[in-house]
């Protein structure tokens, strides 16, 4: 049996096509990745443009047309330049608290929501968290669902809130 020798240059043709075959199907696996992304993000709508707010600060701007009766809320604005992505207010409850009115276990239907003390004091409860005393400067997110209510606030409580989306649905529950 004779065994046929190739020379060395020979030897490296043939590496550099088996690699170059590896190289074309890796190209290949590539290029279908990234159209299938392609596809992906043309499925998804397009955000309409966003626009600056602008909020200046005007006691006429305090509305008694929110979710509570006991609460005024001044709209930043945020609502209408993300085209309903998010939601921001300024909120006042109105003093003195009345726990009979405000005491109210519920959830709101959000993919999230964000609320800092700015002025006063606020008393809550949280499923899972307990009753906390949020004092001016806390701040706290509340998952998606969580049930749970105000039990007490000064008489000067502001709030500022953050939502997303801005049209959500508030279910109140039975305690």
């Amino acid at each position: 049996m004779v065994k046929k020798v190739r020379s060395r240059s020979a030897a490296q043709a043939a590496v550099k096509k088996r690699s170059g075959a590896k190289a074309a199907a890796r190209s290949a696996a590539r290029k279908a990745v990234k159209a299938k992304a392609r596809m992906l993000a043309q499925s998804k709508p397009a955000r309409p443009k966003q626009r600056i707010a602008i909020s200046h600060h005007r006691e006429e701007d305090f509305k008694a047309d929110g979710l509570r009766a006991y609460a005024k809320y001044r709209d930043l604005g945020i609502a209408d330049a993300t085209h309903g992505l998010a939601q921001a207010h300024v909120i006042r409850l109105q003093g003195p608290c009345n726990p009979a009115e405000v005491s109210k276990l519920h959830y709101h239907d959000v993919e999230f929501q964000m609320v800092y003390v700015l002025k006063g004091w606020v008393k809550t409860y949280m499923d899972g968290q307990g009753e906390t005393l949020m004092k001016e400067g806390s701040a706290w997110t509340q998952p998606p669902k969580i049930k749970h209510m105000i039990l007490d606030y000064s008489d000067d409580v502001e709030l500022l809130e953050v939502i997303l989306p801005a049209e959500f649905k508030t279910v109140e529950l039975k305690a």
